[in-house]
């Protein structure tokens, strides 16, 4: 099982359409939607996952899973429930996010320091959707320490979650390499029965072999590796290194160009390519090449234009 993991303003639906037509990912997480204090009306649902017209799958056919974060659990349970009555494939619960403006409203990762807090949540939403609903749940390993790695854990499979996807490092630990995959065996140990799911650090199939060994289990949620090389989940499902396709990739950019002209506002439409380039010079250096040259454009006829050249 390899997931695609959601990035907050990078990997959304647009990205999400380009990655899963390359192949390799059996399903897809959406950026959390944040939930407060009231039922959310169907636009911003739709907004964030928009498969949810299309069957819950993106155009290739992987499903979408849409993802929750607040702290709580009526409020949350009630969004859930017009999730499911909308289609969606599953309702994923945001343990993990390190965002400080998240935090501060008591959001995220700053969750694990409340383990109980935790188990309520997922129990709650797991009485509120249907049977057929899964409900899963994302964590880090905890927020400024490990203390209530363990707890947090248990308290999401006592409470019936049907998935668990671990991020390797706490939420004070960041984004900063390395990430502890042998902490997510710990944490499989804690919870007997309940599937588990590695995240953090994976940018090539060396690293996936590496993360599969350390945390004892085979499934994999890849982020920014997969942005960095969009054929990197069909690289660890043949289980060899290979090196990246090129060629495949300015079709993915013009599409997915394409389709952020749809719903972005043309002054930050040159942000969002830069964004995907930045990450995918680290595999191409054609991808380098491309982002030297529209770097400093922020006109968007002479973006479409140097990935119209680069896709001919």
């Amino acid at each position: 099982m390899i997931l695609l993991a959601p990035m907050e303003g990078l990997l959304d639906h647009s990205l999400r359409d380009a990655l899963t037509r390359v192949g390799g990912i059996d399903r897809c997480v959406t950026e959390f939607i944040r939930v407060t204090d009231r039922l959310l009306p169907d636009r911003v649902f739709l907004r964030v996952m928009p498969e949810l017209l299309s069957g819950s799958r993106t155009a290739a056919g992987v499903p979408v899973r849409a993802q929750l974060l607040g702290s709580e659990p009526a409020v949350l349970a009630d969004n859930a429930a017009r999730l499911a009555e909308l289609g969606a494939e599953g309702v994923d619960l945001n343990f993990g996010c390190p965002a400080k403006c998240v935090n501060r409203h008591r959001g995220g990762a700053v969750l694990l320091d409340e383990p109980e807090l935790v188990g309520e949540i997922v129990a709650t939403v797991r009485r509120a959707v249907p049977a057929g609903v899964p409900v899963s749940a994302k964590m880090r390993l905890g927020n400024r320490d490990e203390d209530t790695m363990l707890d947090v854990a248990r308290a999401i499979a006592a409470a019936g979650a049907s998935e668990l996807v671990v991020h390797g490092r706490t939420k004070l630990q960041g984004y900063k390499p390395p990430a502890y995959w042998d902490r997510i065996a710990h944490i499989r140990a804690a919870v007997p029965g309940l599937p588990v799911v590695a995240n953090g650090e994976i940018w090539s199939v060396a690293d996936a072999l590496r993360c599969r060994a350390e945390s004892g289990g085979q499934a994999l949620m890849l982020g920014r590796g997969m942005v960095a090389d969009p054929g990197l989940a069909l690289a660890i499902r043949h289980g060899a290194e290979q090196a990246p396709d090129w060629a495949a990739v300015p079709p993915l950019l013009w599409r997915y160009w394409q389709r952020v002209a749809l719903h972005v506002d043309a002054r930050h439409r040159a942000g969002r390519i830069k964004q995907w380039l930045n990450l995918l010079r680290r595999r191409f250096p054609q991808a380098q090449a491309l982002y030297e040259r529209i770097r400093t454009v922020n006109d968007t006829r002479e973006v479409e234009a140097l990935l119209f050249a680069a896709d001919a």
